[in-house]
């Protein structure tokens, strides 16, 4: 099953939703707004990850940089 996950980034905090293909959330959760703390939290979908989104703002450049070789 393939999985769709969206970033609701924050300075200190981002949620984090992951929806299945059917689009039930399967996860909701929050990390530190860091690469490797949101890379953890979405790891055990990652072979199964569609899309990854964020919203545009100051930190989007340098948080996609970040979660890109993940």
């Amino acid at each position: 099953m393939e999985y769709f996950a969206g970033l609701d980034v924050g300075v200190k905090e981002t949620a984090i939703c992951v929806v299945n293909s059917a689009g039930a959330v399967v996860l909701e959760a929050s990390a530190e707004t860091a690469a490797d703390a949101i890379h953890q939290a979405l790891e055990g979908y990652a072979g199964r990850l569609r899309c990854v989104g964020h919203e545009a703002g100051a930190l989007s450049p340098w948080l996609h940089r970040g979660l890109q070789p993940a």
